[in-house]
């Protein structure tokens, strides 16, 4: 089929007082994004297949309006301030104690309830393949202090790379974790699940998880349990194992500590899909990156075209530090000065097998 864009009038609208827009960035080889500012959404993303048929490979919506109202409210978007859980909603920073938004259960996730996925970013610049989006957030903005200037660049380059650069700076001490949340079925967006998908994750240790998916602060060796993807291995051929880290995350939800490299930008995972031979690649300067295998979608939310959504059907790849660090001295800190400056680069790098 021929690319069929999302109309961008669905999105043309007022939220919180701003202007909402969809952007549109295409590369020389015809891969083409969409990518709106309410939550910083990569809403569609275009990519041939082994016979140059195009499919959209991103879970979402047609229209503005389901991405404010469906419960499934992470697709595609910015996650921050931080990224993932912090147990209990609490952590202390420089001898003081933050409590944010408890908006999971007992724990916070992803920003809290309205996190940087349900904010308006200012558009910076746009050009062909380019969209830089930034964000002010205030001082105790969901609980988290300091105020926090954000700075999210998007770039789709012409080697089949979607850029994702971040960059942020604080007037007082924070913590951040910022990431990237697309829901990729690399089959096409509601064309089934992702499990014939073979993963491979460049990990040799993952961060265990308790029943509410806090890291339990072990870090455990992937060798000889379900969660070993050092060489490609098919998403499902492993998830109906009997395994209490398997039980916790309801499949695979789970941090895995990146093997380090001398490089600035390192190899995190590859992903091919075997029958239209598209691939995905990560790359990040991040220590972790967060696995998650659609375990929470249960066909009852209908995205673009009316299809359904199914359970596990599809994945994502978080770059990232490790969820519940401001609690666990012994990982890598998301602690940032007064000052100093925020970097965080994920690259998504589409190709064929």
């Amino acid at each position: 089929m021929a690319i069929k864009l999302i109309s961008s009038e669905a999105f043309d609208t007022i939220i919180d007082r701003q202007e909402v827009k969809l952007y549109t960035l295409k590369n020389k080889q015809g891969i083409t994004a969409q990518i709106t500012n309410f939550g910083g959404r990569v809403v569609s993303l275009w990519l041939p297949d082994k016979t140059g048929h195009f499919d959209d490979v991103v879970l979402g919506f047609n229209h503005i309006d389901a991405y404010q109202t469906s419960k499934e409210k992470y697709f595609g978007a910015l996650i921050g301030r931080y990224g993932n859980r912090i147990s209990k909603g609490r952590f202390v920073l420089e001898d003081s104690t933050y409590f944010l938004v408890k908006n999971n259960g007992q724990n916070h996730l992803h920003g809290g309830n309205k996190g940087f996925e349900s904010v308006v970013w200012k558009v910076d610049s746009f050009t062909d393949n380019t969209l830089v989006l930034s964000y002010f957030s205030t001082h105790m903005e969901e609980g988290y202090p300091g105020n926090l200037t954000v700075r999210v660049e998007y770039q789709l380059t012409d080697e089949n790379e979607l850029r994702i650069q971040y960059f942020a700076q604080s007037d007082q001490t924070t913590i951040i974790n910022l990431t990237h949340h697309s829901f990729f079925n690399l089959k096409g967006a509601g064309n089934g699940n992702i499990n014939n998908h073979l993963m491979q994750i460049n990990a040799d240790y993952f961060t265990s998880i308790d029943d509410q998916l806090i890291p339990t602060g072990g870090i455990q060796k992937v060798v000889n349990t379900p969660f070993d993807f050092l060489l490609p291995t098919q998403i499902g051929s492993r998830i109906d194992v009997v395994d209490e880290q398997l039980n916790y995350g309801q499949g695979y939800d789970h941090n895995y500590v990146l093997n380090p490299s001398d490089s600035i930008v390192t190899f995190a995972a590859r992903v091919v899909e075997p029958l239209s031979k598209r691939t995905l690649e990560v790359y990040t300067n991040e220590p972790g990156i967060q696995f998650y295998g659609g375990n929470f979608l249960d066909g009852t939310v209908r995205g673009k075209n009316d299809k359904s959504y199914e359970y596990r059907g599809a994945f994502c790849l978080e770059t990232q530090h490790f969820p519940d660090s401001p609690n666990k001295t012994h990982f890598p800190t998301t602690s940032l000065r007064a000052g100093e400056s925020y970097y965080s680069i994920c690259i998504y790098k589409f190709g064929l097998s």
